[in-house]
């Protein structure tokens, strides 16, 4: 029996989260979220809406976010495999622009819950990998943002070469036509 393990990071507030899981011989009982558990750890947490996502390998859903009423997430790869990304785009944070990556794999149960001012990402390395996001403010489709996957100031190093290479990479025409880091301040302004 594992039980609910909180890991901070080198971007202030993203924390890597191992929750409570059960194993038996019928399979598995997982706790991925418990208010009562976060708080006792220091992490004040409410929930406001829940999505899931279920994409083919070679999937990136590029780098978004909120420019208003950021939604501050807990992601968790539920089946399946991902490399997610988060990239730190506070301003006056000391690690402006610095990107995590993380495996995140169903059978792991692992999660990461990423601040509000973080861009997040990921590339699905399993076909038909489901991914939760369990978020703090609901969604606001007039404040949808993000940036480019390979923005050249960012610099993410995708482990591309799980999917085949760059060529087997698809991605959906809002992430195709996404703005670069610098061209989202010139219109936008920082967080």
């Amino acid at each position: 029996m594992q039980q609910f393990e909180f890991k901070k990071t080198a971007i202030e507030g993203l924390i890597e989260v191992t929750p409570f899981n059960a194993d038996d011989i019928r399979g598995c009982f997982t706790k991925d979220y418990s208010k009562e558990i976060f708080e006792a750890n220091g992490i004040k947490y409410d929930l406001a809406e829940i999505f899931y996502t279920t994409s083919h390998k070679g999937v990136i859903r590029a780098l978004h976010f909120q420019r208003e009423k950021q939604q501050p997430k807990l992601v968790r790869c539920i089946y399946g495999h991902v490399y997610d990304v988060v990239v730190d785009l506070r301003k006056d944070s000391p690690t402006y622009k610095k990107w995590l990556g993380f495996d995140l794999v169903g059978d792991l149960h692992n999660e990461i819950l990423v601040p509000a001012g973080c861009a997040h990402g990921y590339l699905v390395l399993e076909e038909h990998s489901i991914v939760s996001y369990k978020c703090s403010e609901k969604f606001y489709g007039e404040y949808d943002g993000g940036i480019k996957w390979d923005d050249p100031d960012i610099q993410v190093k995708w482990p591309l070469e799980k999917v085949g290479g760059i060529d087997q990479v698809i991605l959906a025409p809002k992430d195709q036509n996404l703005p670069t880091l610098k061209e989202f301040i010139a219109e936008y302004g920082a967080f």
